[in-house]
């Protein structure tokens, strides 16, 4: 999908936008014409192993510069599950980006059979049902192991009982890229 080289320029994307936000003097990489061209990524942000925050965008709908950018901030100072990084931390906070495919919709007859096509450590997805919607990238299968497990989180990861299931699910599936420092 992407190389190493265009990896280090999505990070130092990343990195950049953060330290400008803290006050640190930063240059950004030269933007070349395929980071001009739409993507969708989501930056991480780890400390120790953990995660620190994680916000993206999963449909492609603006420069992938920017976007990278724009996720960064949100990582860093916007996701709801944590206070804003503060400048004392930046040092010691991991960047990690990652860059989508196109959403491909899974079609199935009922949640086993959803269950069955997921391709654990491959496959990122997104879960929809009426307003309810959520995603796990796939390093999260690093975690959750079992497709069972992995869709009833991320169920709960939209505001639903682990255990729902409703014929008018939508499932989707999509790819990464990703690097980290």
């Amino acid at each position: 999908m992407s190389s190493a080289a265009e990896g280090i320029v999505l990070l130092a994307l990343a990195r950049v936008a953060i330290e400008r936000e803290l006050g640190r003097p930063a240059t950004a990489p030269d933007t070349a014409d395929w980071l001009r061209a739409p993507g969708a990524s989501f930056v991480t942000l780890k400390q120790s192993e953990k995660l620190r925050g994680c916000i993206g965008t999963l449909q492609a709908h603006r420069a992938l510069a920017d976007d990278v950018q724009a996720n960064a901030l949100a990582a860093a100072f916007r996701d709801p599950r944590f206070k804003p990084l503060t400048r004392d931390e930046l040092d010691t906070t991991k960047v990690e980006v990652s860059l989508l495919s196109a959403l491909t919709p899974i079609i199935f007859d009922d949640e086993a059979s959803a269950l069955s096509q997921l391709k654990p450590g491959i496959d990122g997805l997104v879960f929809e049902y009426g307003y309810h919607k959520s995603t796990f990238l796939p390093q999260v299968w690093e975690d959750l192991q079992e497709p069972a497990e992995f869709v009833s989180t991320l169920k709960q990861k939209a505001g639903l009982p682990p255990d729902f299931w409703d014929r008018d699910v939508k499932l989707a599936r999509y790819a990464v890229s990703k690097w980290s420092e």
